[in-house]
């Protein structure tokens, strides 16, 4: 395959990984696009070793998302329900953020969100004092910030192992 289509596809991929920075599944487009690259181009590199820790980057990268959010709520103090209300919120967030800002909003609604869903649940289900259910909140914003961070990081990651594996099949 020549080098123009391989760097075209190359600037694809890095496109699916600025999609998880507005909260979008891009690291799992990745995943298509690869595949479909491994299906459609004759005598490519990309062999079974190379998917399995493509896709174990992928999933680890959603692992990574979520956990760290929980990790995060119950590091400062959430309960089981505010930590679920927190990623849900996220979710809510980052959907209803997504419109704004040529979908940047969607960062900022899913780290409200988290906040905003973990903050009402300690709130309103768990008649915590508003100082108690603000630093939960504050776990479910900073674990859900981390978490987006790493799943971009991996996404990256996973953008450098299927360079190096295309690039020496068109030089």
């Amino acid at each position: 395959m020549s080098v123009f289509f391989t760097a075209l596809f190359l600037l694809a991929l890095g496109v699916c990984v600025l999609l998880n920075l507005v909260t979008l599944p891009g690291n799992w487009a990745m995943v298509a696009l690869v595949t479909a690259w491994a299906l459609l181009v004759p005598g490519n590199s990309l062999n079974t070793l190379f998917f399995i820790m493509f896709i174990g980057l992928a999933v680890a990268g959603e692992i990574v998302e979520f956990g760290a959010q929980i990790w995060g709520a119950k590091k400062y103090g959430s309960s089981k329900i505010s930590t679920w209300a927190g990623i849900l919120g996220a979710i809510i967030g980052a959907v209803f953020g997504a419109p704004f800002m040529f979908g940047v909003g969607a960062v900022f609604g899913a780290l409200f969100g988290a906040w905003a869903g973990c903050f009402l649940a300690e709130l309103l289900i768990r008649r915590q004092p508003s100082a108690v259910a603000f630093r939960a909140a504050q776990g479910a914003f900073v674990g859900r910030f981390l978490g987006m961070v790493v799943k971009f990081g991996l996404g990256m990651a996973m953008l450098a192992l299927t360079a190096s594996n295309l690039w020496p099949d068109t030089l």
